[in-house]
């Protein structure tokens, strides 16, 4: 194409699409990361120091690709482990890395004798660059040194960011694109403050997608650029340059294993180590990927000193091959694999890094190939020798050991789906008579095999001959308990034969409507015992029993009729005025007032008229307990007949008593009958005479916040909306969020905790899990939200059970009532609703920070606004993405506070 022609294209691209080339996306400036030397010290750092040194770049940092990238090349260099990404870059810093860019930095002449004007001042470590810069034409020596531009010190000014779109641009050695362009207006809304003589060049950058706009589609021409964007500018930069940088070498992966990786390119081949501290990225993202993204046989670009990988750009991910498919014949000496053809024989090389794998993927050697299996190869096509680099058979004969999993198992088409030690899944018959399926030297039948039973299997002819359960799983069966040790259970299966098991250590033990079950509540009887299911660890060890379902008759609150002392038969009716006869006898749990009574003396319990719970079966009484109190649901009140119907939890029978003498409900001053809603969880505490309620006992589960926390005494104090109170935690359950126990030296004062009361005893505590950070997204059509913790994850939130966001003492009920400027405290309360908490803020202008008491002091408006405030001993300091420390603030920086209970959490430096 003619310079005129190409004059007349750029100068029409700039005229009819700069506008709608710039409206979207953020100015390459606007947030990157890397490092360069600034002073004397720095520069004379060498390019060999490794990257992922920087302590002030974390992980995840959205430039630490360009970071990786230009570090490894020698570009940018650190100082002293750090990298400043927030800090400010001079005109004198930009012009040694844009020499390094453009690989001129080793042609400075130290001892040249060109002087500079007295009146251009640049620190004397960069005089030499900034000649260099002159000679090849990076400055524009009528523009840099004109009298207006000569008022402050040129190498110590903060580089503009139409200034750095010049330096870029000549260093791309696109100046005349920028000539043409000159005329055409940027289309950024504030087009009016770009230099004339800038235009040229931040048009050109745009054209070569460098940058574009701000918000609200600014470009801020003059805005200053920190060290961070200018290393993602030159970084991206490399895309239209023809440089080629020390240990950078691109080409295509020839072979990747055992921590090597080959670069072929151009008849060499380059062989690099791969370490921990490697960084894969692709050409195509922002974001890092493993090492197991990355394919033998892509595009690459790998930087690295001495052959060590630094950095892995994968550039291509199509992998460089082609596939074709034959019948094979037979491996020749000297590498060399015939596959028939209509004319006889075609011949193919392979090498020693050449894969052989079988039709379900397993490693396989060459002379394991079958004649006339069908197998096909993939030969490379970037060296053009065509090497075979694998072979797998597609189908033909399978002989082999291996071992795996097994994954299912067909008793109908006798077939059992393994998935190997390799991950392939693979599929394979059995024969009933020559197939041997065994554990640990017991046979085996096939229905004997579990899901997830690791296994060693042989296969010949590609049918299964042996199968080895070399691990078991864990497995289930069900009976009818019949006998219960402490260490044997025995249970009679469904064909009447009787089996016994040990029991692993500490079984977990299911039944029905009982929380904490344990084994004396099971009910093991050879006819009416519990129908149960046994979950078995792989060393057939009993590690759960659950009841199914029960054969027994439950009467509580039975009236006592009569007990015989000889016969041991009892007479009880029921609350419905049913009478039934039990009789007691050694095996019947007795527990009568709080102790455990003996058949001998329990007949002067059982008088006429006493309230009993009792369970049988049939007529045989498994346990019986004089009635103390009832716990259930308060299911009705009779205000004629002042009356109360109880439903009672283990039974879901139902029963009428009197008015409660007292009421005893937490939080309330003397409650009544009236403060306690029907359907509330109640204990009922019986008179002796077992006719009357003494107290009616609310059961309450109330988040509170701890007020203070003093394990010594073992005692918490709490607040709530209805006061504050002080519970003694020595003889309570403390539990995390999870239901795991933690002790009380794992709260602390400002905690959340769910507290199960009875009445107004404390029953048990839990700590309520609390989520504090910046809400990253709100989707109140799907009532979710996503907020960014200030240790740094993400965490995603559906909101199902009703929300209540309290902002400044008000509580609203929507979630567009958030924003994506707003920190957070989230919580679940009692009864399943989310709770948000907003942060409160406050602007002001920093003045010092005070170490002694952990305190930032802040300028006042006037007298009486508060100027000190403390800190979090994790305090999260930062402005945008870059993390500060409270050293690094300066006097009249304007700062925003976060707090959380008076306590500055957050502060953002703007």
């Amino acid at each position: 194409m003619s310079a005129q022609k190409r004059s007349k294209r750029l100068l029409k691209a700039y005229s009819t699409k700069a506008v709608s080339a710039v409206m979207a996306g953020t100015m390459i400036f606007s947030g990157a990361s890397a490092v360069f030397a600034d002073t004397a010290a720095t520069a004379a750092t060498t390019t060999t120091q490794s990257v992922g040194i920087f302590s002030d770049v974390k992980t995840g940092f959205w430039a630490e690709k360009h970071i990786y990238k230009l570090a490894s090349q020698g570009i940018v260099v650190g100082n002293n482990g750090l990298f400043r990404p927030g800090d400010s870059v001079t005109q004198q810093e930009a012009v040694l890395m844009a020499l390094r860019f453009m690989k001129l930095q080793d042609k400075v002449d130290t001892s040249s004798t060109v002087a500079l004007p007295n009146d251009f001042k640049v620190t004397n470590y960069y005089k030499d660059y900034v000649v260099l810069a002159f000679q090849q034409g990076l400055l524009d020596k009528a523009t840099e040194m004109a009298p207006d531009n000569l008022k402050t010190s040129w190498g110590e000014r903060k580089a503009s960011r139409e200034w750095i779109s010049e330096l870029l641009i000549r260093a791309l050695g696109k100046s005349a694109d920028a000539a043409v362009a000159a005329s055409a207006p940027t289309g950024f809304a504030d087009d009016a403050k770009v230099s004339a003589n800038k235009r040229g060049y931040i048009n050109v950058a745009v054209d070569l997608k460098l940058a574009n706009g701000l918000d609200g589609n600014r470009f801020d021409p003059q805005g200053a650029v920190t060290r961070a964007q200018l290393a993602t500018f030159f970084s991206r930069a490399e895309a239209h340059n023809t440089v080629e940088y020390d240990n950078t070498v691109s080409g295509t992966i020839s072979q990747l294993a055992d921590g090597k990786l080959s670069v072929y390119n151009n008849g060499k081949t380059s062989t690099y180590t791969l370490g921990a501290s490697t960084a894969y990225y692709t050409s195509a993202s922002e974001s890092r990927i493993n090492l197991s993204d990355v394919q033998p046989y892509t595009k690459v670009t790998v930087i690295g000193a001495t052959y060590n990988a630094a950095y892995v750009e994968v550039t291509d991910p199509t992998q460089q091959v082609e596939s074709l498919s034959g019948s094979f014949a037979m491996v020749a000496p000297g590498n060399k694999l015939w596959l028939k053809s209509a004319t006889g024989f075609t011949e193919y090389y392979y090498d020693e890094t050449t894969t052989f794998v079988d039709a379900n993927g397993t490693s396989i050697e060459p002379a394991s190939l079958v004649a006339d299996s069908v197998v096909t190869l993939q030969r490379e096509t970037y060296s053009g020798s065509h090497r075979v680099v694998s072979v797998q058979v597609t189908s033909g004969v399978v002989n082999k050991t291996t071992t795996g999993t097994v994954q299912s198992i067909d008793l109908t088409g006798k077939s059992i789906t393994f998935k190997n030690a390799a991950g392939t899944v693979e599929t394979f018959k059995w024969e009933d008579g020559t197939s041997l399926f065994s554990s640990q030297s017991s046979v085996l039948q096939p229905a004997d095999l579990k899901t997830g039973a690791a296994v060693k299997y042989t296969i010949k002819e590609n049918v299964i001959r042996t199968v080895e359960v070399t691990e078991g799983v864990e497995r289930t069966v069900q009976g009818v308990l019949t006998e219960l040790s402490n260490s044997t259970v025995v249970y009679k299966k469904t064909d009447g034969t009787r089996e016994v098991k040990l029991l692993g250590t500490k079984p977990v033990i299911v039944i029905p409507n009982m929380n904490s079950a344990v084994a004396d509540d099971l009910i093991a009887d050879a006819i009416g015992g519990d129908k149960i299911q046994l979950t078995l660890n792989s060393s057939d060890q009993v590690i759960k029993i659950e009841v199914l379902s029960r054969q027994i008759e439950q009467y509580s609150g039975a009236t006592v009729i009569d007990y015989n002392n000889k016969t041991q038969l009892l007479t009880v009716m029921d609350t419905d005025k049913k009478a039934h006869v039990v009789q007691l006898d050694e095996k019947t749990k007795l527990l009568i007032e709080g102790v455990l009574p003996n058949l001998s003396n329990v007949g002067t319990k059982l008088v006429e008229n006493r309230k009993v719970n009792l369970t049988a079966i049939g007529q045989r009484a498994l346990s019986l307990e004089i009635v103390t109190k009832y716990e259930g649901t308060l299911s009705a009140v009779n205000s004629s007949f002042k009356t109360i119907v109880l439903k009672l939890k283990d039974s879901g029978q139902t029963i009428t008593m009197p008015y409660p003498q007292l009421v005893d409900f937490f939080g309330k001053t003397n409650p009544t009958l009236s403060d306690v809603p029907v359907g509330s969880n109640v204990t009922a505490s019986l008179t002796t005479s077992q006719d009357l309620i003494a107290v009616l006992k609310v059961k309450t589960v109330l988040q509170v916040e701890a007020a203070t926390v003093n394990s010594g005494t073992n005692r918490i104090s709490i607040k709530w909306n209805g006061g504050t109170s002080e519970i003694n935690t020595a003889a309570l359950p403390i539990t995390n969020e999870a239901g795991e126990s933690i002790k009380l030296t794992a709260l602390k004062s400002g905690d959340y905790l769910n507290v199960t009361f009875d009445g107004s005893t404390p029953l048990a505590i839990q700590a309520v899990k609390l989520t504090t950070g910046q809400i990253s997204s709100v989707g109140a059509a799907t009532n979710s939200l996503i907020v960014k913790e200030y240790a740094g994850a993400a965490q995603n939130f559906t909101v199902s059970g009703g929300v209540r966001i309290i902002r400044d003492g008000a509580t609203t009920t929507a979630l567009s009532n958030l924003t994506t400027a707003d920190r957070v405290e989230i919580r679940k309360d009692t009864d399943g609703a989310t709770v948000i908490r907003v942060l409160p803020q406050l602007t002001r202008s920093f003045s010092r920070y005070d170490s002694s008491t952990n305190s930032l002091v802040t300028k006042r408006a006037n007298l009486n606004d508060k100027y000190q405030f403390t800190l979090a001993s994790n305090v999260y300091i930062h402005q945008g993405d870059t993390t500060l420390s409270v050293q690094s603030l300066k006097e009249n920086d304007n700062i925003i506070m976060y707090f959380n209970n008076d306590i500055v959490v957050e502060i953002v430096k703007q």
